[in-house]
Parts: structure tokens; sequence; C-alpha cells
């Protein structure tokens, strides 16, 4: 019994090395610790956001701004009217177009658009306001037409709506005006920005300084949009500068390193796709028969659209806010960037929360606390969420790589550039809103 005892006793050697290994690995804990409390001390900005100027001498850049909106009279009326007046009286009303459409709403919405319509009209604003009377319960019992487009046979064993294909619809009859006023005969207009505007409380100095992201030269740039601080909301349209979905709903949110290191220097973030409640364009590719260069060059104007139904059918699905920027032939030249200081909600309270004020002015957030807890569980996830994260990936590119083997009606195989667009859902039109199915 001795004998045993001695030789299962671990040797000096084994002890000093094993002692050794736990130095080590607290020493590269104090290390990681320290140059997180540096990164945060010291984020290499002084958090000052530039904003566009609006000086007497400097050229503002004509805006066409454009919404939609469905029950939304609540926010309408507390925030997002008056700060669109607000902004357009200091920007200039004859340096905007607003196209607003609404359908189907059974709350005020109407009404407060209506009030909208008459406020901007009194202000001199060029603008189109749509109230249609169409709801989703009419478009779903109506059923598809000839074609069937945007209609998939689910898993309810019938034929339903994709919810994709009609926010795009959407989305490109509010665009119709711009072309519309840039082809009409008397006093037509194009544009240099196209601002979309979700329905989400912010503020004039919040457009400017989205518009001045990375010295306003870019195809598009993007706010950071919350509903339920310190979660970011928009997780559809997000990808970072890899194509990554983001890892966490909290700082630094990304799996890329590149965007990281941007967005904890508060520097305008390289990414694939965003959205998030507020976005501007270059607004040239959503004209025809661009110039591009020293050749002429036809191009169809960029659209919102969804996946094939075809692809759809396969249970994927990709937002029309994120294949905007993959069928955006400026998102390579120029790049797709979120401004992580201009920070919107969807709410009063998530606003104040996103946007600290102090005696002297803005605060830092997240706090300097958040941040260094934020980078830990980024950590985390980047390191426990690869099961899930290549189980995902793997059944999207087992689909997509199916659905591409595969011929369309006219006889040629099935394309989609947009696979980081893609998720793992079907997304479908309800009565109240839209379903998971």
């Amino acid at each position: 019994m001795t004998s045993l005892s001695y030789l299962l006793k671990p040797s000096p050697r084994s002890r000093r090395w094993r002692r050794s290994f736990y130095r080590v690995i607290i020493l590269a804990f104090v290390i990681l610790f320290t140059l997180d409390i540096f990164r945060i001390a010291f984020p290499g900005h002084d958090g000052h956001r530039e904003t566009l100027s609006l000086s007497a001498t400097s050229k503002r850049p004509s805006i066409f701004i454009a919404s939609i909106h469905w029950n939304n009279e609540e926010i309408i009326r507390s925030h997002w009217s008056k700060a669109l007046l607000d902004f357009i009286s200091k920007y200039g009303a004859e340096n905007v177009y607003v196209s607003i459409l609404e359908g189907g709403s059974w709350d005020g919405t109407k009404g407060a658009l209506r009030e909208l319509d008459i406020q901007l009209r009194d202000a001199g604003v060029e603008r189109n306001v749509e109230l249609q009377d169409v709801s989703h319960e009419a478009m779903i019992k109506q059923g598809p037409g000839p074609e069937g487009s945007g209609w998939i046979q689910t898993s309810r064993e019938k034929k339903e709506f994709r919810r994709i294909p009609y926010l795009a619809g959407l989305r490109n009859t509010v665009m119709e005006h711009m072309k519309e006023v840039g082809k009409r005969e008397e006093n037509p207009r194009r544009f240099d920005r196209v601002l979309w505007l979700n329905d989400v409380v912010f503020q004039t100095s919040d457009i400017l300084a989205l518009l001045a992201t990375h010295n306003s030269s870019y195809a598009a740039a993007c706010s950071l949009d919350f509903s339920k601080p310190p979660s970011y909301y928009d997780t559809f349209a997000l990808r970072d500068s890899s194509g990554a979905k983001p890892i966490t709903d909290t700082w630094p949110y990304f799996l890329s390193l590149q965007s990281r290191r941007a967005l904890m220097a508060n520097s305008p973030v390289p990414v694939q796709s965003c959205w998030n409640g507020m976005v501007v364009f270059d607004a040239e590719p959503f004209y025809e028969n661009v110039v591009t260069g020293k050749e002429s060059k036809e191009k169809s104007a960029l659209a919102f659209r969804g996946v094939d139904d075809s692809l759809a059918q396969m249970h994927l699905e990709g937002s029309e806010c994120c294949l905007v920027h993959v069928d955006n032939y400026l998102s390579a030249e120029k790049g797709v960037w979120l401004n992580p200081s201009v920070r919107v909600g969807y709410n009063g309270d998530a606003y104040a929360i996103v946007n600290p004020q102090g005696t002297h002015g803005p605060l830092d957030w997240p706090s300097p606390r958040d941040k260094f807890f934020g980078l830990w569980t980024n950590r985390a996830a980047r390191v426990l969420g690869r099961p899930r994260r290549f189980l995902e990936n793997t059944v999207v590119h087992w689909r997509l790589s199916g659905w591409q083997r595969q011929k369309n009606a006219n006889g040629q195989k099935n394309t989609e550039e947009g696979s980081q667009c893609l998720v793992n859902e079907m997304q479908v039109l309800a009565e109240n809103g839209w379903a998971h199915v």
C-alpha cells in the first residue's frame, strides 16, 4: 500500500510544472484584463462625433427621405413627426423630398400621417404621403395571382404570402417617387442621398452625424437601433465585415476582429450589411444609366427584393434590407459602415438610455463597466458558440448548394449572391403582422 501511494504521489518536477502552468494561465488573464481596461480607458477616439456642417457656406446634399409605416401612431405623434419637421426646418425644405407609405393600419396611424402631411405642406416640403386601405387580412384572403409570385407552400399545408417580398414591394413603391421626380418635365430633381427612417426616436444631430459617416464617403451608413437596451434590435439585417451575424446582442456584438476593433475605437465600423433603424445611401445606384469612371454603362436601378420563392421553399430567408447591400455595386467600392455614435430607439426610454446626458453634455455609452463585461461575454461567445454557428452555417450552405444545383424556369442554374443574408427561417404575413412557420 505504501509503495502504491509512493507511485501515485506527484513528483517534485510534476508539481513544479503544474504550478508554472497555473501561473502562466493567471498571468495571461491578468494581461488580458489589463489590456481590456487600457483599451476601454483609451479607445483611440475622443468620443466626439462628426456631424455634417449646416453653415451657410457648406454644401448640403439633397436628400430623398423614405419611410413605411404600419400601426405606428403612438411614436409618430410622440416623437417621429416632431423630429422629422425639426430636421427639415434646420436642413432646409428645398434640400429634401419626403416619401411616406402606410398600409393597412388599424390604429390612428393614418390620422397621424394626415396631420404630418399638412405640416409638411405648410413648411413648403415637397412630398408624397400615401395611405393604403389594403390590410394584411385582405391580401391573405385575396390569394396568389396568376403568377403566384411571393407565395409558398408552408408546413401548415396551404399557400401563404411571404413577408419579405411584401416589404420589398412597399419599399420599391416608396422609391418610385424619386424616379418620377427626376423624370418630370418641370423642375426635375436628382438626389444625392436616400435616407430611410424606421419608426424610431431620433434627433436632427443623429441624422447629421449619420450623413457625415466615414467623411461622407459610403455606399450606405447605418445607425444602431435599440428597443430594450443594452441589446440591439435589428438582428436580421446586420452582418459584420466577414459576413457573419453578430454573436452577442450587446456591445461589442461582432465576430469579425476588424469590425470589433473599429467599434471599440468608436470609429465607423466596416460591415457587409446593416439597417438598424436609420440608414443613408448614396443615391446614385437607385438611378438607371449611371456613368461610372470613364465609361458609360447601363445599369438597372437598385431595388429591394427577397430571395427567389423556390429558395424560400427550402426554409431559407434573407432580409430585403440585407440583400440591397449585396446588389449595390457601390458596396464594394465605398463600403457599408455602421456609425456606433448614432443610436436610435423604438421608444423614448430606449433612446434616453443609449444617449445618456450629463451636466456637461453627452456621456459615454455603454459604460466602462458594461464594455468590460461585454468584451468577456463576446470572447466566451466566440469560443462556446462555435458548434452552434457551424451547425447553422452548414444547414444554410447545404440547402443553398442543393438549390443552386437545380435549374430555373429559363433552364439556367439558380444563383443567389447574398448567402451571408440567409437564415434558417420561413416568414409569412399574418393578419396581425407576420409569423415564423
